[in-house]
């Protein structure tokens, strides 16, 4: 049986791909906001499905495949930022 854990992970997961696809299509402070404690939330809770490590911080801490998504959820949400700012001027 899949633990409750793996279920949670899958869900910030699709949480951070929606807010995401929403941050670029349509960006508003609301979408940019989502997006970023989204990826927030992935750093924190995403273990069961972290993958191998790319980088050693400490012995045990690194940063993970998975962790990419999360930085990539921030550039998303830094691009939604500079959009709503240049549409505004």
């Amino acid at each position: 049986m899949i633990s409750p854990q793996f279920f949670h992970a899958l869900v910030l997961l699709n949480l951070l791909f929606v807010c995401g696809a929403v941050c670029l299509v349509k960006p508003s402070w609301i979408s940019v906001a989502a997006v970023t404690v989204a990826g927030v939330l992935w750093v924190l809770f995403n273990g069961p499905i972290e993958g191998r490590v790319l980088f050693v911080l400490t012995s045990e801490n690194g940063v993970t495949e998975s962790d990419l998504l999360a930085i990539a959820g921030w550039v998303i949400a830094a691009l939604g930022v500079w959009r709503i700012r240049t549409r505004r001027t």
